[in-house]
């Protein structure tokens, strides 16, 4: 049996409606669920780029790249290298912050490197953008004080150095 942990798929897909729609649907007509999906536009404006963190085994991994690879809107695709790859997402979080704490919270955001970016009297919006493992561990020793919101982007894959999706296959060994 395969081991189930975290893949990162890594798409350049045209950029027009119901794209989004299609790619997830194929997930969903099979019973797997999007840890997280980022979509945006790419220097190309008829190319979006998209990174799917999918939980499961290599047999489901490979089985979604090759359905997405029959879509005619997916231009390339692959799975993420995790040593060849940054990966960052970001995290606002509102935490209760009343007078007598704050000062604490503030030296938790300085050890992150987080920013204030909202403070009233007795709330704080913090913001911090890093690898999802960053991200978690400043959830933990934050969450003592009181998560009121939290909202995460979805993790966001690039190749490091020259290596682009499109044009080597710098994502791993899937890529057309």
């Amino acid at each position: 049996m395969n081991e189930v942990k975290e893949y990162t798929i890594g798409a350049l897909v045209s950029n027009r409606s119901g794209v989004l729609t299609r790619i997830s649907g194929l997930f969903s007509r099979r019973g797997y669920n999007i840890e997280s999906l980022t979509v945006c536009a790419t220097e190309d404006p008829d190319i979006s780029r998209m990174t799917v963190i999918l939980r499961g085994d290599e047999y489901m991994l490979y089985q979604m790249i090759r359905q997405m690879d029959k879509l005619e809107d997916v231009k390339k695709i692959g799975c993420a290298n995790e040593l060849d790859c940054v990966y960052r997402e970001l995290l606002l979080v509102k935490v209760k912050a009343e007078a007598e704490v704050r000062n604490q919270i503030v030296q938790i955001k300085e050890i992150y490197k987080a920013k204030v970016v909202d403070l009233s009297i007795d709330t704080m919006i913090l913001e911090l953008t890093g690898d999802p493992e960053k991200l978690d561990a400043f959830m933990k020793v934050i969450e003592p004080y009181g998560i009121l919101e939290m909202q995460r982007t979805g993790v966001t894959v690039l190749a490091r150095g020259q290596h682009t999706l499109k044009d080597r296959d710098c994502y791993g060994d899937h890529i057309n």
